[in-house]
């Protein structure tokens, strides 16, 4: 199986909702229109000829100058037989961050969206616990948005040193 066998399965079976395919280090990342990532995810999972039943990883990134697509939710599948992992990309706005869950397909999915719900702020429809893991939930804001200022790097009122500086 090579990333270019994968790319037309994917491509004759969903058609125009898989786009922007690339091969950056030799791992094909694709993206999936964002109310299609659980059939796209089910026929990875599911046909004999994919098998990428494994999830090593799922997370968000914040993109706040791409308007309509801030949010993207990253999963990394791979196929244990053979060796191969893809990337696959869903990006939502973040007035309405809603992706569905995962976790009917991966049970470690679980966990994985907890944390980007709790950093990010992805609202995975359907969760069973969608409850924040890290944070308190008190919270009103997500602390790995990029919603915050930089420190101002010309403030006198602290000495470098004490930071290593």
């Amino acid at each position: 199986m090579t990333n270019e066998t994968v790319k037309q399965q994917l491509i004759d079976k969903f058609g125009e909702v898989v786009t922007n395919f690339s091969e950056p280090y030799g791992m094909m990342t694709f993206e999936v229109a964002c109310d299609h990532n659980l059939k796209v995810l089910q026929f990875l999972y599911e046909d004999p000829s994919l098998g990428f039943t494994f999830l090593n990883d799922l997370t968000a990134i914040h993109y706040p100058d791409n308007k309509g697509k801030e949010l993207a939710v990253v999963y990394l599948l791979q196929n244990i037989r053979e060796g191969l992992r893809i990337r696959m990309k869903v990006y939502t706005d973040i007035n309405k961050p809603d992706v569905y869950t995962a976790t009917s397909i991966f049970e470690t999915a679980n966990w994985l969206e907890r944390e980007a719900y709790d950093f990010f702020g992805v609202n995975f429809v359907g969760h069973p616990n969608l409850i924040r893991i890290m944070n308190v939930e008190e919270m009103d804001y997500f602390t790995l948005r990029k919603e915050y200022k930089l420190e101002d790097q010309t403030r006198t009122d602290k000495d470098d040193e004490m930071f290593g500086r």
